[in-house]
């Protein structure tokens, strides 16, 4: 068991949402359901038998989803970022995630279900940390004209002279 586990709160797609995300990643699936018993459903508000958490793994890092009503909601405050070598994959996780959500800026969506990701390109970290704060500077210029990232265009922009 790892150390640290994000629990993620639902109002009452736990199940769905972690299915939804363990088919988009590799190296997912659902570990286990917990289901409301007698006292817990009656503490809850939620029918006996219903799904109480999700625990669930993507891509070898372990999560827990709860449906636990409609008193919290995701904020863009916390966020998961995924990290990506090449355009392929920055477009095939932008295209899944962002189906049903919202399109941000900067690589930045939010989910069906609300939850923050940041799909970005290794190679922006690099390209960032770069010595030279002119080319920094005009990557971050493009970054933040971008909606999905696009490493052609970072890298154009990292090269210019």
């Amino acid at each position: 068991m790892q150390k640290i586990t994000p629990f993620l709160w639902f109002n009452d797609k736990a199940e769905e949402a972690a299915k939804f995300y363990a088919s988009i990643f590799g190296n997912s699936k659902i570990v286990e359901v917990v289901r409301y018993g007698e006292g817990a459903a009656g503490a809850s508000g939620r029918p006996k038998g219903t799904v109480m958490t999700v625990a669930f793994r993507l891509d070898g890092q372990e999560f827990v989803a709860l449906n636990g009503g409609p008193h919290f909601k995701f904020t863009e405050a916390i966020s998961f970022v995924v990290n990506c070598r090449t355009q392929k994959e920055v477009d095939k996780y932008w295209k899944k995630l962002s189906a049903g959500g919202r399109k941000g800026q900067c690589g930045w969506l939010k989910d069906k279900y609300g939850v923050s990701w940041q799909i970005v390109p290794t190679v922006l970290v690099d390209m960032l940390k770069d010595r030279n704060p002119v080319k920094s500077e005009r990557v971050m210029k493009a970054v933040l004209q971008m909606t999905k990232l696009n490493i052609g265009i970072l890298k154009q922009a990292y090269q210019k002279r």
